[in-house]
Protein backbone atom coordinates (compact mmCIF):
# COMPACT_ATOMS: atom_id res chain seq x y z
CA UNK A 1 0.00 0.00 0.00
CA UNK A 2 2.86 2.32 0.99
CA UNK A 3 4.57 1.30 -2.00
CA UNK A 4 1.65 1.82 -4.29
CA UNK A 5 1.48 5.49 -3.02
CA UNK A 6 5.09 6.23 -3.03
CA UNK A 7 4.54 5.49 -6.98
CA UNK A 8 1.34 7.75 -7.30
CA UNK A 9 3.26 10.35 -5.41
CA UNK A 10 6.78 10.00 -8.23
CA UNK A 11 4.17 10.26 -10.94
CA UNK A 12 2.36 13.16 -10.05
CA UNK A 13 5.64 15.01 -9.63
CA UNK A 14 7.17 14.12 -12.57
CA UNK A 15 4.15 15.30 -14.14
CA UNK A 16 4.57 18.63 -12.70
CA UNK A 17 8.28 18.88 -13.47
CA UNK A 18 7.20 18.11 -17.20
CA UNK A 19 5.15 21.25 -16.76
CA UNK A 20 8.39 23.54 -15.67
CA UNK A 21 10.36 25.19 -18.01
CA UNK A 22 13.89 23.60 -18.08
CA UNK A 23 17.21 24.94 -19.07
CA UNK A 24 20.09 22.67 -20.49
CA UNK A 25 21.16 21.37 -17.55
CA UNK A 26 17.22 19.78 -16.13
CA UNK A 27 17.17 22.85 -13.88
CA UNK A 28 14.52 25.12 -13.34
CA UNK A 29 14.23 28.08 -15.96
CA UNK A 30 15.32 31.46 -14.82
CA UNK A 31 11.94 33.10 -16.46
CA UNK A 32 10.13 31.11 -13.62
CA UNK A 33 12.07 32.32 -10.90
CA UNK A 34 11.76 35.92 -12.30
CA UNK A 35 8.32 36.07 -12.68
CA UNK A 36 7.55 34.68 -9.50
CA UNK A 37 9.87 36.79 -7.47
CA UNK A 38 9.46 40.16 -9.68
CA UNK A 39 7.46 43.19 -7.60
CA UNK A 40 4.23 44.54 -9.20
CA UNK A 41 4.55 47.95 -9.82
CA UNK A 42 1.86 50.49 -8.54
CA UNK A 43 0.66 52.73 -12.05
CA UNK A 44 0.05 55.92 -10.14
CA UNK A 45 3.61 55.54 -8.72
CA UNK A 46 5.24 54.79 -12.25
CA UNK A 47 3.35 57.40 -14.06
CA UNK A 48 4.16 60.47 -11.66
CA UNK A 49 7.98 59.36 -12.04
CA UNK A 50 7.02 58.97 -15.64
CA UNK A 51 5.64 62.19 -16.28
CA UNK A 52 8.85 63.72 -13.86
CA UNK A 53 11.75 62.47 -15.65
CA UNK A 54 13.07 62.19 -19.49
CA UNK A 55 15.02 59.59 -19.06
CA UNK A 56 13.03 56.90 -17.05
CA UNK A 57 10.67 57.74 -19.46
CA UNK A 58 12.35 56.69 -22.41
CA UNK A 59 13.23 53.46 -20.36
CA UNK A 60 9.70 52.67 -20.12
CA UNK A 61 8.68 53.02 -24.09
CA UNK A 62 8.91 50.03 -25.98
CA UNK A 63 9.85 51.73 -29.12
CA UNK A 64 9.30 51.28 -32.08
CA UNK A 65 5.68 51.65 -30.64
CA UNK A 66 2.97 48.88 -32.43
CA UNK A 67 1.49 51.34 -34.68
CA UNK A 68 3.32 53.80 -37.20
CA UNK A 69 2.60 57.18 -38.13
CA UNK A 70 0.68 57.52 -41.02
CA UNK A 71 0.38 60.31 -43.29
CA UNK A 72 -0.24 61.59 -46.49
CA UNK A 73 2.19 62.28 -49.52
CA UNK A 74 1.94 64.90 -51.66
CA UNK A 75 0.61 62.09 -54.29
CA UNK A 76 -2.30 61.34 -52.33
CA UNK A 77 -0.31 58.08 -50.95
CA UNK A 78 -0.24 56.96 -47.30
CA UNK A 79 3.95 56.46 -46.00
CA UNK A 80 4.28 54.72 -42.78
CA UNK A 81 7.37 55.79 -40.45
CA UNK A 82 8.18 53.84 -37.59
CA UNK A 83 7.18 55.90 -34.29
CA UNK A 84 10.88 55.36 -33.10
CA UNK A 85 12.77 56.93 -30.18
CA UNK A 86 13.31 59.65 -31.90
CA UNK A 87 10.34 61.25 -32.53
CA UNK A 88 8.60 60.66 -28.73
CA UNK A 89 7.16 63.64 -27.49
CA UNK A 90 8.21 63.45 -24.04
CA UNK A 91 4.88 63.72 -21.92
CA UNK A 92 4.33 65.83 -19.16
CA UNK A 93 1.56 65.23 -15.31
CA UNK A 94 -0.35 68.20 -17.14
CA UNK A 95 -0.88 65.98 -20.88
CA UNK A 96 -2.10 63.04 -18.62
CA UNK A 97 -4.46 64.63 -15.88
CA UNK A 98 -7.66 63.23 -16.03
CA UNK A 99 -9.96 66.05 -16.71
CA UNK A 100 -12.98 67.94 -18.74
CA UNK A 101 -13.56 71.20 -19.58
CA UNK A 102 -15.69 73.51 -21.80
CA UNK A 103 -13.93 76.39 -23.83
CA UNK A 104 -15.49 79.71 -24.47
CA UNK A 105 -17.02 78.44 -27.98
CA UNK A 106 -18.62 75.62 -26.08
CA UNK A 107 -16.18 73.09 -27.44
CA UNK A 108 -15.81 69.99 -24.53
CA UNK A 109 -12.33 68.92 -24.23
CA UNK A 110 -11.97 65.75 -22.43
CA UNK A 111 -9.00 63.78 -20.90
CA UNK A 112 -9.35 60.32 -19.51
CA UNK A 113 -8.43 56.40 -19.28
CA UNK A 114 -11.00 54.75 -21.51
CA UNK A 115 -9.71 51.34 -20.84
CA UNK A 116 -8.63 50.78 -17.02
CA UNK A 117 -7.55 47.59 -15.92
CA UNK A 118 -4.85 45.52 -13.61
CA UNK A 119 -2.40 44.86 -16.66
CA UNK A 120 -3.71 47.09 -19.33
CA UNK A 121 -4.96 51.13 -19.22
CA UNK A 122 -5.68 53.27 -22.45
CA UNK A 123 -5.21 57.29 -21.93
CA UNK A 124 -6.99 59.22 -23.95
CA UNK A 125 -7.51 63.24 -24.79
CA UNK A 126 -9.59 65.05 -27.23
CA UNK A 127 -12.19 67.19 -28.19
CA UNK A 128 -15.73 65.26 -27.12
CA UNK A 129 -17.37 63.99 -30.94
CA UNK A 130 -14.23 64.08 -32.64
CA UNK A 131 -10.95 61.61 -33.02
CA UNK A 132 -8.49 61.49 -30.02
CA UNK A 133 -5.43 64.23 -30.36
CA UNK A 134 -3.42 61.36 -27.73
CA UNK A 135 -3.81 58.18 -27.24
CA UNK A 136 -1.34 56.20 -24.77
CA UNK A 137 -1.52 52.44 -23.95
CA UNK A 138 0.17 51.45 -21.19
CA UNK A 139 0.75 47.44 -20.45
CA UNK A 140 2.27 45.84 -17.03
CA UNK A 141 4.80 43.69 -18.72
CA UNK A 142 5.99 40.47 -17.41
CA UNK A 143 8.62 41.73 -15.56
CA UNK A 144 5.79 43.43 -12.96
CA UNK A 145 6.60 46.85 -14.57
CA UNK A 146 4.68 49.36 -16.79
CA UNK A 147 5.55 50.32 -20.38
CA UNK A 148 4.16 52.40 -22.76
CA UNK A 149 3.84 50.28 -25.81
CA UNK A 150 1.71 52.32 -27.94
CA UNK A 151 0.97 56.06 -28.86
CA UNK A 152 -1.18 58.59 -30.96
CA UNK A 153 -0.50 61.63 -31.12
CA UNK A 154 -1.75 64.58 -32.93
CA UNK A 155 2.12 66.01 -33.41
CA UNK A 156 2.10 63.36 -36.19
CA UNK A 157 -1.97 63.32 -37.15
CA UNK A 158 -2.94 62.16 -40.76
CA UNK A 159 -3.60 66.31 -41.64
CA UNK A 160 0.56 66.22 -41.21
CA UNK A 161 1.57 66.11 -44.57
CA UNK A 162 4.57 63.48 -44.86
CA UNK A 163 6.80 66.07 -46.19
CA UNK A 164 6.17 68.16 -43.25
CA UNK A 165 7.58 65.05 -41.06
CA UNK A 166 10.95 66.36 -40.63
CA UNK A 167 9.80 69.93 -39.31
CA UNK A 168 7.65 68.05 -36.76
CA UNK A 169 10.56 65.86 -35.72
CA UNK A 170 12.50 69.12 -34.89
CA UNK A 171 9.51 71.10 -33.15
CA UNK A 172 9.06 67.47 -30.70
CA UNK A 173 13.32 67.59 -29.96
CA UNK A 174 13.19 71.43 -29.48
CA UNK A 175 9.70 70.62 -27.05
CA UNK A 176 11.64 67.64 -25.15
CA UNK A 177 14.84 69.65 -24.68
CA UNK A 178 12.58 72.45 -22.87
CA UNK A 179 11.11 69.31 -20.95
CA UNK A 180 14.43 67.40 -20.17
CA UNK A 181 15.59 70.93 -18.25
CA UNK A 182 12.64 70.92 -15.83
CA UNK A 183 12.55 66.60 -15.54
CA UNK A 184 16.29 65.45 -16.83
Amino acid sequence: MKTKFLMEMAGALALLLSLLPLDGYGRVGEALVLSSSAEREEFGAFVKKFTSSAAFQYTRVKFPLKTPIVLLAEDETEKSFPFTREKWPLLDGEMLKAERFTQEDGAVYVSRFTLDEPERKVFEAGYEESEPDLRVEFERQADGKWYVVDCYTGWYGFDLPAEELEQAVESVREENEAFKELHP
